[in-house]
């Protein structure tokens, strides 16, 4: 046996690195030092977060776009719980993620140890896995076994409870005990095949349906079938329309594309209301995807494919259910479907070429909104300048609330890939900034922009500090309309004109609070200003920018259109 004794701090690190491990966001404390001390030694990269729920926002959207397993880690107590936010995120959209965590000593556990809490089960019902270290020597065991939960079926975050005494601890390791599956650093680590009887039985309802639509949701991305939903889509003539998270599963641009379905739309709802069959791939059907559960309608088969048995049918009852990878259930689709997609394109001639005219007429409908020269900054305006500046290869992160709903309906994606990148898992707010950081990251070349209300700008405020620490070139447009906008446009509609509570916020000019902080900062106050702000954003390659953009502080044009759950209901009545 060779001398090989390390802490269990050291052997953490070395099992990340063994997993080509990307950036770790974290905040230390004394329970995790061996580990801080070792990934200094042996270079992990490692970065200092002001919030430890923005480490986990940052890890997720890192994980969203690279595919890679995002990390952080936490001190026991307030660092350990305040991760449950963006733990749910993660596990909700399907994020995977490796979150280390320190706990108390365990010869001193449940005396009143400092900051000391039952953070297990406070932690377990947000993370898809939580594991616990109770033997140093089992380290490269359970970190080898969190990398597999979280790339694997639908992929989530995994927990490490790691006590004091197992990570200042020291056990002689053999090199070889550090070995791992190279397959695990990235989601998903394997995919697995709908039954082929089940996919031949919906391949028949494709082949025979004179009017069907593939429904995208953020399983695309996870799953990485982008090119298979084009490729189906364009060889059968299937329009495609998608979620917010599903944006991009098709290039926006694409003739075939019908855009956002649900809650906000262009034109895709009333294109599923006419459908005689729908083929819903990685899409959970929840509450803003059916605009609550009123879409789809049952005027024809529905088939759907997703990795997770147990959604199909949580909200909707489908006529097939294909359980597998969507990447690989596309794939066998296509192989039934090609000998008759020459049959399938000349029949549906015709209905495809409704779609890029009912884009056009909707393009026409809305384009004082998009092409507004009022002031302040309409948000229609704000995000066509997005369109027309962001290059091909941009990314644009949404906060939770109404900047992801806009952004939703109206950016365009210039090809297929997650270059919109919302936190629709938990639609927390305060994710625009600490997200681009982590997507900045996974794509240090982009241009990666972060749009955010002032609400959620205001609670993350400072990750401005950690990004000039880390000269992150990132663009933050802030949404300043001075209020707690989703909800204040909420209220306006519920109860009416001035009846407001707790939705208002001051003043502020967050231009100045970012070069106060040695940041590029800018304010727009008219939409002959966007372009000239935008692009000299886009041009600090080392230090993030603030684009504060003044946009209407008038409640009932916050939205993009009137929320359906605000619709004062009788009985008899039906909410569409």
């Amino acid at each position: 046996m060779i001398n090989n004794e390390m802490t269990g701090g050291e052997a953490l690190v070395r099992m990340l690195l063994a997993h080509e491990a990307g950036p770790m966001f974290g905040m230390g404390g004394f329970q995790l030092l061996p580990f801080y001390d070792a990934a200094r030694r042996l270079g992990l990269n490692h970065n200092l977060i002001n919030d430890e729920r923005c480490a986990v926002f940052a890890a997720d959207a890192y994980a969203k776009v690279s595919n890679r397993v995002g990390l952080v880690d936490a001190t026991l107590g307030p660092g350990a719980t305040n991760l449950v936010t963006g733990l749910v995120e993660a596990l909700n959209a399907g994020s995977p993620m490796v979150a280390i965590i320190g706990d108390a000593h365990r010869d001193h556990a449940g005396k009143n140890m400092t900051q000391e809490t039952d953070q297990v089960s406070i932690l377990r019902p947000a993370c898809k896995e939580l594991l616990k270290i109770e033997t140093i020597h089992r380290i490269p065991e359970i970190i080898r076994r969190a990398f597999a939960i979280a790339t694997s079926g639908r992929p989530g975050p995994v927990v490490v409870n790691v006590p004091e005494d197992i990570a200042h601890g020291t056990y002689n390791f053999e090199p070889e005990e550090f070995e791992v599956d190279g397959a695990h650093a990235k989601m998903p680590a394997l995919r697995c095949r709908p039954d082929a009887e089940m996919a031949a039985k919906a391949a028949a309802l494709i082949a025979t349906a004179k009017r069907p639509m593939i429904l995208c949701g953020g399983g695309i991305h996870i799953s990485g079938a982008q090119e298979e939903v084009t490729r189906l889509a364009e060889a059968c003539n299937i329009p495609v329309a998608h979620t917010l998270t599903g944006k991009g599963a098709i290039a926006c641009s694409n003739t075939l594309s019908a855009g956002l379905f649900g809650r906000y739309d262009r034109i895709a709802n009333d294109l599923i209301a006419e459908s005689d069959c729908l083929l819903v791939v990685g899409c959970k059907l929840g509450e803003i995807a059916t605009k609550r559960y009123t879409i789809p309608e049952a005027n024809g088969p529905v088939i759907h494919l997703d990795i997770v048995a147990e959604e199909m049918g949580r909200t909707y009852q489908p006529a097939l259910k294909l359980w597998g990878d969507a990447k690989s259930g596309l794939n066998d689709l296509y192989d039934l479907l090609k000998d008759s997609a020459d049959e399938q394109r000349q029949m549906r001639e015709d209905y495809v070429a409704e779609i890029p005219q009912k884009m056009e007429a909707w393009r026409e409908d809305v384009s004082e909104r998009l092409n507004s020269e009022e002031s302040p900054v309409h948000m229609a305006r704000l995000i066509t300048e997005l369109n027309k500046l962001l290059p091909e290869d941009g990314y644009l992160i949404a906060d939770g609330g109404f900047a992801a709903h806009w952004g939703g309906l109206l950016f365009d994606t210039k090809k297929a890939g997650r270059a919109f990148v919302p936190d629709r898992g938990f639609a927390s707010i305060g994710y625009g900034l600490p997200g681009a950081m982590g997507v900045q990251l996974a794509e240090p070349e982009a241009i990666v922009v972060g749009i955010t209300g002032d609400g959620g700008f205001n609670m993350v405020l400072g990750e401005l500090e950690t990004a000039r620490r880390m000269k992150l070139g990132v663009t933050i447009i802030v949404v300043n309309n001075a209020a707690s906008g989703y909800v204040k446009a909420l209220q306006h509609l519920m109860y009416g004109e001035g009846a407001y509570q707790s939705s208002e916020l001051s003043e502020t000019n967050y231009a100045s609070v970012a070069n106060a902080m040695g940041c590029h900062g800018v304010r727009v106050e008219s939409p002959d200003q966007l372009e000239t702000a935008l692009l000299s954003a886009f041009s600090e390659k080392d230090r993030p920018s603030v684009v504060d953009v003044v946009v209407t502080r008038d409640p009932a044009r916050m939205l993009p259109a009137v929320d359906n759950r605000t619709v004062q209901v009788k009985k008899g009545d039906r909410v569409a």
